[in-house]
């Protein structure tokens, strides 16, 4: 009996690490958005591999209509995200516009912003450019292997080669005719150049004319930042979800059969990924262990949803409070990056199109390469921030520089896992470019209320 007595406390105390391990780990999953994100996409990942074709554990039809039930949170997650994306872009780029002091300093932001912008994107059109020609993908795929495209989406097979009499046609149209229509129908360009004028006819009227509508804008962007909070509550689940039908529909087949194609994409990516990181710490002054663990979550959501706009209402909060940018600066930058900042984007653009004239054995010059350098810029301008929309664009630039459309049903079984990862450094770029911006522009905006929202 005392040797009894004397066993249950060592159990007991060989029990209570056990307790507190699972303790701390059950902190950690709840304070930290990211590591319930990583869970869920490993945990998607499996459940995918499981229900897919390779496993052979439920047939075909079963795991289709299962996979669509398990995405059903995600895709709910993503539509609450696009109803409230509209009102919060319109609202933060108002507010940061007439956070500013006049017109000059506004329109010394606004050249260098977009400036940046343009010179970044065109940066990562030559990486997508130079490792292409270094790697030279296409050489190790047969034209014989491409289908017909009977599969590609409608804008695809429809598409028109553009032609020089139809540009100004083209750049009337990104001009809102219609606000209200354009933001029905979700054109982020144009809901954006809108919001801009309306910031600087705001900045140019008196601070008592102009209270009211940012009183509103600024109650506005509080609403839409609460249903978002509201949203976040779903993000584990949602990834779990998407991640799961994902692979349950691509598998492994297709990884494997365009590794090569799919690895260069990804060390375009990381090389873009590192000049981001030399970036932020040599200019934004920041060490890039820091950076890196302030924009972890908004990069897993960004991989996992495949969506800028998804992860924007996440990218200002996670600028204004974790990487110190000023509120003026984030809400004015962010927005505008997720609509034309797309580096990942104009990278995989050259990199396939590189790689469709090598399948197709085109040599399509210096002067092709320059044209597809220009269409991949772009391209990244206004391009929507929704999932899949890269596959049109690049097929309007296979178009101009003369090689078939049609090779593009080779790179679709593909396309999603490598729209994830741009999409992951699209929305890194966004956070990098405020934080520069934020130390850049040094005579920013005032501290005082006038032109600023209750809260901003």
């Amino acid at each position: 009996m005392e040797e009894k007595t004397r066993l249950f406390p060592v159990i007991a105390r060989n029990n209570r690490p056990l307790k507190q391990l699972s303790d701390n780990l059950y902190k950690l999953l709840q304070s930290h958005l990211w590591l319930k994100v990583l869970v869920a996409m490993a945990a998607g990942i499996l459940t995918g591999i499981a229900l897919g074709p390779s496993a052979g554990w439920v047939s075909p039809d079963t795991g289709a209509v299962i996979g669509s039930w398990l995405a059903f949170p995600g895709h709910l997650f993503l539509a609450v995200i696009q109803m409230i994306v509209i009102p919060l872009v319109f609202a933060s780029i108002i507010r940061g516009l007439a956070a500013g002091e006049n017109l000059e300093q506004l329109r010394r932001m606004g050249l260098l912003v977009v400036g940046y912008f343009v010179v970044t994107t065109l940066f990562a059109a030559g990486i997508g450019l130079w490792i292409a020609n270094l790697i030279k993908p296409g050489r190790f795929l047969d034209p014989s292997q491409i289908t017909t495209g009977d599969n590609l989406p409608e804008a695809v097979t429809t598409l028109e080669k553009p032609t020089l009499s139809s540009i100004p046609d083209h750049l009337l149209g990104i001009l809102p005719g219609n606000p209200l229509e354009s933001m029905v129908e979700g054109q982020m360009l144009q809901v954006v150049i809108f919001a801009v004028m309306v910031g600087v006819a705001l900045i140019s009227m008196t601070q008592q004319q102009a209270r009211p509508m940012l009183e509103l804008l600024g109650s506005l962007q509080q609403v839409c930042m609460t249903v978002v909070r509201w949203a976040m509550r779903l993000a584990p689940l949602a990834v779990f979800g998407l991640m799961a039908k994902l692979t349950s529909q691509t598998g492994l087949d297709a990884l494997v059969g365009m590794a090569i194609y799919v690895a260069t994409v990804l060390a375009g990516l990381m090389l873009l990924l590192i000049s981001y990181l030399v970036l932020v710490a040599v200019l934004g002054k920041i060490s890039i262990g820091h950076f890196m663990a302030s924009v972890r979550e908004v990069m897993l959501l960004a991989f996992s949803t495949s969506s800028s706009a998804a992860v924007m209402p996440l990218s200002i909060k996670t600028a204004e409070d974790k990487l110190k940018v000023r509120p003026a600066i984030s809400q004015f930058v962010i927005p505008l990056g997720a609509t034309i900042n797309m580096n990942g984007t104009a990278l995989y653009q050259a990199i396939a199109a590189l790689f469709l004239a090598q399948v197709f054995n085109i040599d399509i010059g210096m002067g092709g390469m320059a044209l597809v350098v220009i269409m991949a810029v772009g391209a990244s301008i206004g391009s929507p921030g929704t999932p899949g929309v890269g596959i049109v664009i690049l097929a309007t630039t296979l178009t101009t520089i003369g090689v078939p459309a049609t090779g593009i049903a080779l790179i679709m079984g593909v396309d999603r896992i490598l729209d994830m990862s741009r999409t992951a450094i699209n929305v890194t770029g966004d956070l990098v470019a405020a934080k520069l911006m934020d130390g850049w522009i040094k005579e920013g905006p005032t501290q005082d209320s006038g032109h600023r929202g209750p809260d901003a």
